[in-house]
């Protein structure tokens, strides 16, 4: 019996990690938070997109780590510091400013902006604070859905050639 592949190991939880938390945020945006936004959930949309979110965030939070964790790994093992200078890996960029946005926001903004200020914010002004997180979300979702893709098509090859 062999030992276990380290690299393969790495790049299984580094996909899964990110399958897990872009689908997560995927299925935020693009299914809960129009639901909500709608009042299809219910009409107390604070306290829905609070139990949705509470739940979610510490999942959210836990594949980001793994996610940086493996890709830190990978780069050092496979020594891919050099895919840093070259325009042509601008993914590799995408990847890590993505992953920078999302620990800004789960271990920052949620926590310290969100949690304190929205809910005041929604109580107020409904309407208004549930379409800019909504949209907030999509530019988030968009913008890391591109990066996965761009990550994928990159790491084996040129797409365009």
């Amino acid at each position: 019996m062999t030992g276990i592949d380290d690299l393969a190991l790495a790049r299984a939880l580094h996909v899964l990690g990110a399958v897990v938390w872009i689908g997560g945020v995927a299925m935020a945006t693009f299914v809960i938070l129009p639901a909500v936004r709608q009042g299809t959930l219910g009409q107390d949309r604070l306290a829905i997109f609070s139990a949705i979110e509470h739940r979610f965030v510490w999942i959210a939070r836990a594949m980001v780590v793994l996610v940086g964790v493996s890709g830190f790994y990978m780069t050092e093992r496979y020594d891919l510091w050099w895919r840093f200078s070259d325009p042509g890996q601008w993914w590799m960029h995408a990847m890590i400013g993505i992953w920078g946005v999302f620990v800004a926001l789960l271990f920052f903004g949620e926590p310290f902006v969100l949690s304190r200020y929205f809910p005041g914010w929604a109580a107020r002004y409904p309407d208004r604070a549930f379409a800019v997180l909504h949209w907030v979300h999509v530019a988030l979702a968009t913008l890391a859905l591109i990066t996965v893709f761009a990550a994928t098509a990159g790491v084996h090859g040129p797409l365009l050639r």
